[in-house]
């Protein structure tokens, strides 16, 4: 049994690596067998969605599994148990890091954080966790490494780890624990013993499976979405267009896409096709990023889930310390790119 998982495993990357090798020949192929010129709005939407839409849920398919397996050793509660009792600055880089390696989002905030509150972690090294989890992932990391290359990628990750640990920092010197709910500060502490149930090769791998069962089966519609929308401005806007309100020499176009982005939802994995989309017509690269980040980090329906454990005012001074940092995101990004 275990031979049989061992080959599956080796036969599975071989097709991943050989399907991913060949998305521009295949993309290519079935264009020209479509009935439309390449060079028309619709041949260059077609093509941007035939060869985005295969290499994004294949980059998404393949680090959901290797993240899966790899969390196995990173469960809520081994995440509590590694952050409790650690001095300030360097638990919140270790939070900050730890969001990178984990799979939480938005719709597991509240749990998250009252496990946290439990297990005695200060609640400035909870907020690094929980600004990094959704902004700084291994999704958006792969596909900024696929789109982009690694010198955006790794800007962003050290940016976006930036933006986690100063913001948890700020927010653990203000003292913030008095704008708790009520009930969340009368939680009692409990210690936390961690143990692990996934620890054979095949269990590790059912765990990687079915986190691309779960992860990718949720939010492929979200991709395809995305990548349409990106594939209609690709198509159909006019070139430069957005260099108008979102290039470089437009000082305010930053915390315009901060604002927009932040009553908006969507997954990294939705957002940076469109992203991709808006550079090619002359959107600066900080802007766009910034939108990105304000749509992943500082999502109203996140912000509406946090709204049972916080207070307004905590919400506020959260929200506005991590849209002080995203902006320090475009700003940099647009001085040196």
């Amino acid at each position: 049994m275990l031979k049989d998982k061992r080959f599956l495993l080796m036969f599975g990357f071989i097709i991943w690596v050989l399907l991913y090798a060949s998305l521009i020949p295949l993309s290519e192929k079935i264009m020209s067998l479509l009935p439309f010129e390449s060079t028309s709005h619709l041949g260059k939407a077609l093509a941007f969605f035939l060869y985005d839409a295969p290499k994004v849920l294949l980059l998404l398919t393949g680090v959901v599994f290797a993240m899966g397996i790899i969390n196995t050793w990173f469960t809520p509660e081994r995440t509590r148990s590694l952050l409790a009792g650690r001095s300030l600055g360097l638990a919140n880089i270790l939070a900050a890091s730890l969001g990178v390696v984990t799979p939480f989002c938005s719709c597991s905030a509240v749990p998250l954080f009252i496990g946290f509150v439990q297990a005695g972690v200060p609640l400035g090294v909870t907020f690094s966790f929980l600004i990094a989890a959704p902004m700084v992932n291994e999704i958006a990391l792969t596909l900024l490494f696929g789109l982009f290359g690694w010198r955006v990628a790794l800007l962003y990750l050290g940016l976006g780890l930036s933006v986690a640990v100063v913001g948890g920092l700020v927010l653990g010197r203000l003292g913030v624990e008095r704008y708790l709910e009520p009930w969340v500060q009368n939680i009692s502490k409990k210690d936390i013993a961690y143990e692990s149930e996934l620890n054979t090769f095949e269990q590790r791998i059912n765990a990687g499976a079915l986190a691309v069962k779960e992860v990718v089966g949720k939010v492929w519609p979200f991709i395809l979405l995305g990548i349409g929308v990106g594939a209609f401005i690709h198509g159909y806007v006019p070139e430069n267009f957005m260099a108008s309100f979102m290039g470089k020499d437009a000082w305010w176009s930053v915390p315009l896409a901060v604002l927009i982005g932040i009553p908006m939802y969507s997954s990294a994995a939705g957002i940076i096709p469109v992203v991709q989309a808006l550079l090619a017509k002359g959107a600066a690269l900080g802007t766009a990023l910034a939108f990105m980040m304000s749509v992943v980090a500082l999502s109203l329906p996140e912000m509406i889930i946090l709204r049972k454990v916080l207070t307004i005012r905590l919400i506020g001074l959260f929200v506005s310390i991590v849209a002080l940092g995203i902006l320090m995101v475009g700003f940099v990004f647009n001085l040196v790119l």
